[in-house]
Protein backbone atom coordinates (compact mmCIF):
# COMPACT_ATOMS: atom_id res chain seq x y z
CA UNK A 1 0.00 0.00 0.00
CA UNK A 2 1.58 3.13 -0.89
CA UNK A 3 1.25 6.42 1.21
CA UNK A 4 -0.01 9.77 -0.53
CA UNK A 5 2.35 12.98 -0.16
CA UNK A 6 0.91 16.04 -1.60
CA UNK A 7 3.72 18.13 -3.78
CA UNK A 8 2.38 22.04 -4.20
CA UNK A 9 3.85 24.63 -6.47
CA UNK A 10 2.59 28.05 -5.56
CA UNK A 11 3.57 31.46 -4.45
CA UNK A 12 4.13 32.32 -0.70
CA UNK A 13 0.28 32.29 0.99
CA UNK A 14 -2.09 29.98 2.03
CA UNK A 15 -3.73 28.65 -0.82
CA UNK A 16 -0.64 25.89 -1.67
CA UNK A 17 -0.94 25.00 2.31
CA UNK A 18 -4.55 24.84 1.86
CA UNK A 19 -4.63 22.47 -1.00
CA UNK A 20 -1.53 20.24 0.19
CA UNK A 21 -3.35 19.64 3.37
CA UNK A 22 -6.90 18.95 1.69
CA UNK A 23 -5.04 16.32 -1.04
CA UNK A 24 -4.27 14.55 2.01
CA UNK A 25 -7.15 14.70 4.26
CA UNK A 26 -5.95 16.37 7.08
CA UNK A 27 -9.25 15.96 8.70
CA UNK A 28 -8.20 12.22 8.87
CA UNK A 29 -5.20 12.53 10.06
CA UNK A 30 -5.68 14.44 13.53
CA UNK A 31 -9.53 12.42 13.79
CA UNK A 32 -10.02 11.75 17.76
CA UNK A 33 -7.42 14.48 18.94
CA UNK A 34 -8.08 17.53 20.94
CA UNK A 35 -5.13 18.86 21.30
CA UNK A 36 -2.90 19.99 18.15
CA UNK A 37 0.69 20.87 18.59
CA UNK A 38 2.35 22.75 15.27
CA UNK A 39 5.98 22.13 15.95
CA UNK A 40 8.22 24.91 13.90
CA UNK A 41 11.82 25.47 13.56
CA UNK A 42 13.59 28.21 15.00
CA UNK A 43 17.27 26.27 15.20
CA UNK A 44 17.70 29.93 14.71
CA UNK A 45 16.12 33.42 14.74
CA UNK A 46 16.51 34.62 11.34
CA UNK A 47 13.62 35.21 9.22
CA UNK A 48 12.03 32.77 6.82
CA UNK A 49 13.33 34.45 3.98
CA UNK A 50 16.73 32.87 4.85
CA UNK A 51 15.26 29.51 4.74
CA UNK A 52 16.51 28.85 8.20
CA UNK A 53 13.43 28.99 10.09
CA UNK A 54 9.54 28.27 9.75
CA UNK A 55 7.60 30.64 7.50
CA UNK A 56 4.49 32.28 10.00
CA UNK A 57 2.63 32.20 6.65
CA UNK A 58 2.68 28.25 6.53
CA UNK A 59 2.19 28.00 10.23
CA UNK A 60 -0.79 30.59 9.60
CA UNK A 61 -2.52 28.52 6.67
CA UNK A 62 -1.94 25.00 8.94
CA UNK A 63 -3.94 27.15 11.59
CA UNK A 64 -6.66 28.86 9.37
CA UNK A 65 -7.69 25.07 7.95
CA UNK A 66 -7.80 23.83 11.90
CA UNK A 67 -9.99 26.64 12.91
CA UNK A 68 -13.16 24.91 12.24
CA UNK A 69 -12.18 21.72 13.74
CA UNK A 70 -12.70 21.27 17.59
CA UNK A 71 -9.24 21.85 18.72
CA UNK A 72 -7.19 23.19 20.96
CA UNK A 73 -4.17 24.50 18.87
CA UNK A 74 -0.71 25.50 20.17
CA UNK A 75 2.23 26.61 18.03
CA UNK A 76 5.43 25.02 20.01
CA UNK A 77 9.37 24.61 20.16
CA UNK A 78 11.82 24.56 22.64
CA UNK A 79 15.61 26.25 23.49
CA UNK A 80 18.41 24.93 21.11
CA UNK A 81 21.97 25.39 22.56
CA UNK A 82 22.43 28.15 20.81
CA UNK A 83 18.92 29.60 20.48
CA UNK A 84 16.59 31.50 22.48
CA UNK A 85 13.02 30.28 21.45
CA UNK A 86 11.38 32.75 23.17
CA UNK A 87 12.96 35.57 21.25
CA UNK A 88 13.34 33.76 17.98
CA UNK A 89 9.23 33.35 18.32
CA UNK A 90 9.31 37.06 18.30
CA UNK A 91 12.20 38.08 15.82
CA UNK A 92 11.04 35.57 13.08
CA UNK A 93 7.29 37.15 12.69
CA UNK A 94 5.90 34.16 14.79
CA UNK A 95 4.19 35.63 17.47
CA UNK A 96 2.55 38.85 15.69
CA UNK A 97 1.05 35.44 13.55
CA UNK A 98 -0.21 33.50 16.48
CA UNK A 99 -1.76 36.82 18.56
CA UNK A 100 -3.41 37.72 14.92
CA UNK A 101 -4.73 34.37 15.05
CA UNK A 102 -5.79 33.99 19.07
CA UNK A 103 -3.32 30.92 19.39
CA UNK A 104 -0.54 30.64 22.03
CA UNK A 105 2.59 29.83 21.93
CA UNK A 106 4.50 26.83 24.36
CA UNK A 107 8.79 26.88 24.62
CA UNK A 108 9.02 23.69 25.73
CA UNK A 109 11.76 23.57 27.87
CA UNK A 110 9.53 25.57 30.22
CA UNK A 111 6.59 23.22 30.55
CA UNK A 112 6.46 21.42 33.81
CA UNK A 113 4.59 18.22 33.45
CA UNK A 114 6.73 15.91 31.57
CA UNK A 115 6.97 12.19 31.04
CA UNK A 116 9.50 9.23 30.11
CA UNK A 117 9.05 7.22 27.43
CA UNK A 118 10.92 3.75 26.51
CA UNK A 119 12.46 3.18 23.57
CA UNK A 120 12.28 -0.05 22.16
CA UNK A 121 15.48 -1.15 20.64
CA UNK A 122 16.78 2.27 20.67
CA UNK A 123 19.76 2.81 18.26
CA UNK A 124 21.49 5.70 20.81
CA UNK A 125 18.55 6.06 23.49
CA UNK A 126 16.73 3.52 25.74
CA UNK A 127 14.12 6.47 26.73
CA UNK A 128 13.49 10.22 26.37
CA UNK A 129 11.85 12.55 28.71
CA UNK A 130 9.09 15.23 27.08
CA UNK A 131 6.25 17.02 27.87
CA UNK A 132 3.23 15.44 28.59
CA UNK A 133 1.01 17.38 26.38
CA UNK A 134 3.73 16.23 23.30
CA UNK A 135 2.33 12.54 24.29
CA UNK A 136 -1.52 13.75 24.64
CA UNK A 137 -1.62 16.05 21.22
CA UNK A 138 -1.52 15.80 17.59
CA UNK A 139 2.09 16.97 16.45
CA UNK A 140 2.41 18.72 12.87
CA UNK A 141 5.87 18.87 12.33
CA UNK A 142 5.68 22.45 10.15
CA UNK A 143 9.54 21.87 9.04
CA UNK A 144 12.02 23.42 6.72
CA UNK A 145 13.11 21.92 3.03
CA UNK A 146 16.78 22.65 3.88
CA UNK A 147 19.97 20.66 3.92
CA UNK A 148 21.88 19.77 7.30
CA UNK A 149 25.82 19.43 7.82
CA UNK A 150 25.45 16.19 10.34
CA UNK A 151 22.24 14.21 8.72
CA UNK A 152 22.39 15.41 5.08
CA UNK A 153 18.90 17.19 5.22
CA UNK A 154 16.67 18.74 8.03
CA UNK A 155 12.80 17.87 7.28
CA UNK A 156 9.75 16.74 9.09
CA UNK A 157 11.64 13.88 11.11
CA UNK A 158 14.86 15.66 12.01
CA UNK A 159 12.16 18.31 13.07
CA UNK A 160 10.94 15.94 15.95
CA UNK A 161 14.36 16.50 17.54
CA UNK A 162 12.81 19.88 18.57
CA UNK A 163 10.13 18.33 21.08
CA UNK A 164 12.86 17.41 24.32
CA UNK A 165 12.55 20.13 26.08
CA UNK A 166 16.65 20.55 27.38
CA UNK A 167 18.52 23.57 25.81
CA UNK A 168 21.74 21.96 25.95
CA UNK A 169 21.84 19.39 23.55
CA UNK A 170 24.55 18.93 22.68
CA UNK A 171 24.40 15.38 24.14
CA UNK A 172 22.63 14.39 21.73
CA UNK A 173 24.69 14.41 18.89
CA UNK A 174 27.37 12.89 21.07
CA UNK A 175 25.48 9.87 20.47
CA UNK A 176 24.73 10.35 16.35
CA UNK A 177 22.55 12.81 15.87
CA UNK A 178 20.81 10.65 13.10
CA UNK A 179 19.96 7.66 15.81
CA UNK A 180 18.55 10.22 17.81
CA UNK A 181 16.37 11.52 15.39
CA UNK A 182 15.19 7.97 14.80
CA UNK A 183 14.88 7.07 18.21
CA UNK A 184 12.44 9.97 18.88
CA UNK A 185 10.57 9.67 15.75
CA UNK A 186 10.02 5.28 16.66
CA UNK A 187 8.36 6.57 20.24
CA UNK A 188 6.93 10.43 18.84
CA UNK A 189 5.33 9.83 15.13
CA UNK A 190 3.65 13.44 14.12
CA UNK A 191 0.35 13.32 12.86
CA UNK A 192 1.35 15.14 9.46
CA UNK A 193 4.42 16.62 8.29
CA UNK A 194 4.43 20.15 5.85
CA UNK A 195 7.89 21.10 4.94
CA UNK A 196 8.04 24.70 4.11
CA UNK A 197 10.06 25.08 0.88
CA UNK A 198 8.55 28.60 0.03
CA UNK A 199 12.32 29.37 0.62
CA UNK A 200 14.75 26.29 1.18
CA UNK A 201 18.22 26.25 2.23
CA UNK A 202 20.96 24.50 0.33
CA UNK A 203 24.83 24.08 1.55
CA UNK A 204 25.76 24.11 5.14
CA UNK A 205 22.53 23.97 6.44
CA UNK A 206 20.86 23.88 8.52
CA UNK A 207 21.40 28.14 9.78
CA UNK A 208 24.34 29.30 7.37
CA UNK A 209 23.42 27.55 4.30
CA UNK A 210 22.34 29.97 0.98
CA UNK A 211 18.68 30.48 0.41
CA UNK A 212 16.92 28.45 -2.68
CA UNK A 213 13.65 30.02 -3.87
CA UNK A 214 11.29 26.78 -4.64
CA UNK A 215 7.65 27.74 -3.77
CA UNK A 216 6.63 23.95 -2.78
CA UNK A 217 4.74 22.56 -0.12
CA UNK A 218 5.52 19.43 0.61
CA UNK A 219 2.82 17.67 3.26
CA UNK A 220 1.68 13.99 3.95
CA UNK A 221 0.38 11.82 7.10
CA UNK A 222 3.59 9.47 6.57
CA UNK A 223 6.58 11.25 7.91
CA UNK A 224 9.33 9.12 5.96
CA UNK A 225 7.36 9.01 3.22
CA UNK A 226 7.11 12.75 3.30
CA UNK A 227 10.36 13.51 3.95
CA UNK A 228 11.90 11.22 1.46
CA UNK A 229 9.54 13.11 -1.19
CA UNK A 230 11.58 16.31 0.01
CA UNK A 231 14.70 14.67 -0.82
CA UNK A 232 13.57 13.93 -4.08
CA UNK A 233 12.41 17.34 -4.84
CA UNK A 234 16.50 18.45 -3.44
CA UNK A 235 17.93 16.13 -5.97
CA UNK A 236 18.76 13.88 -2.90
CA UNK A 237 18.30 10.36 -2.71
CA UNK A 238 16.17 9.46 0.10
CA UNK A 239 18.55 5.78 0.40
CA UNK A 240 21.41 8.33 1.28
CA UNK A 241 19.80 10.08 4.64
CA UNK A 242 20.59 7.41 7.49
CA UNK A 243 17.60 8.31 9.63
CA UNK A 244 14.97 8.16 6.67
CA UNK A 245 16.48 4.91 5.73
CA UNK A 246 16.21 3.41 8.90
CA UNK A 247 13.29 4.57 9.86
CA UNK A 248 11.96 2.68 6.70
CA UNK A 249 13.37 -0.07 7.90
CA UNK A 250 12.18 -0.45 10.92
CA UNK A 251 8.66 -0.20 9.62
CA UNK A 252 7.67 3.11 10.32
CA UNK A 253 6.96 4.95 6.91
CA UNK A 254 7.49 4.25 3.33
CA UNK A 255 10.44 5.42 1.15
CA UNK A 256 9.49 4.15 -2.36
CA UNK A 257 5.92 2.82 -2.23
CA UNK A 258 4.80 6.96 -2.08
CA UNK A 259 1.80 8.21 -4.18
CA UNK A 260 2.62 11.95 -5.04
CA UNK A 261 -0.04 13.99 -5.47
CA UNK A 262 -0.35 17.50 -7.12
CA UNK A 263 3.03 18.30 -9.12
CA UNK A 264 5.21 16.08 -10.02
CA UNK A 265 8.53 15.61 -8.09
CA UNK A 266 10.19 16.59 -11.28
CA UNK A 267 8.65 19.26 -12.33
CA UNK A 268 9.72 20.70 -9.19
CA UNK A 269 12.94 19.39 -8.46
CA UNK A 270 15.95 21.61 -8.07
CA UNK A 271 19.36 19.93 -6.80
CA UNK A 272 20.42 21.20 -3.66
CA UNK A 273 24.04 21.66 -3.20
CA UNK A 274 25.38 19.82 0.16
CA UNK A 275 28.04 21.04 1.22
Amino acid sequence: MSSPVAVVKGERGHEPVFKALDLINYKRAIEGWDTVLIKVNFITDKTWDTGATTDPIVVEAIIRKLQDLPVKIYVVESDATITNADRAFEKTGMKDMCERNGVEFLNLRYVEDKVELAIPDGEALKSIIVPQIVTESAVISAAKLKTHVDTGVTLGMKNMFGLLPEKFKGKYHLKGISKVVLDINTVLKPALTVIDGFVGMEGSGPIDGTPVQMGVIIAGADAVATDATACRVMGIDPHEIRHIRKAYEKGLGKIDAVKVIGEAVEAVMHPFKRK
